[in-house]
């Protein structure tokens, strides 16, 4: 009976290490990967342009209302009343026009980055998929979701050198 529970013992304390240790676990950086990779930095560039041209777009429009409003405010004493009022519902009008087509474009911006990080995202699990077999690695782990690994599982740097090598830029529909 003792040398069973000896060996009970024994196989529980030294079985699981050998199960642990056997186990091939890498983790990655994908927001790095993302924002350093050669085809990521092109998807932020389109980002980011879009959205200078959005906001370009909305202060001339802001630049055009205020002159607007300036010069129905000017005319206040000279026009009648009426006139003032249906100027001034003809530019509130305009700029709920305005922030209707300026919504829509952010919309669009929010999901061409949606889509442009899906795509990646598909792009990149191709790669880890390649990259697990090929070095034998049991699973990969976000390293948002990770609070403490070895510096050795970490494998960011070595997935980006194959994603830029194999992924130039990637087509958004």
């Amino acid at each position: 009976m003792k040398k069973i529970f000896f060996i009970t013992i024994i196989f529980l304390f030294f079985g699981k290490n050998i199960v642990l240790s056997e186990t091939n676990i890498k983790f990655i950086d994908v927001n790095y990967i993302y924002q350093n990779s050669i085809a990521g930095k092109k998807i932020n560039k389109q980002i980011q342009d879009q959205s200078k041209k959005m906001n370009k777009k909305l202060e001339e429009y802001k630049k055009n209302m205020d002159e607007k409003k300036k010069k129905l405010i000017a005319q206040k004493n000279v026009i009648s009343e009426d006139a003032y009022k249906n100027s001034f519902n003809e530019i509130e009008k305009e700029i709920k026009r305005i922030n209707s087509l300026m919504a829509k474009d952010n919309q669009k911006i929010i999901k061409f980055t949606n889509d442009a990080k899906l795509i990646f995202l598909k792009e990149l699990n191709k790669i880890m998929e390649d990259y697990s077999i090929k070095n034998s690695i049991d699973m990969i782990i976000k390293k948002e979701n990770i609070l403490i690994g070895k510096n050795t599982l970490e494998s960011t740097k070595e997935i980006l050198e194959i994603f830029d090598k194999k992924i130039k830029q990637i087509k958004i529909k």
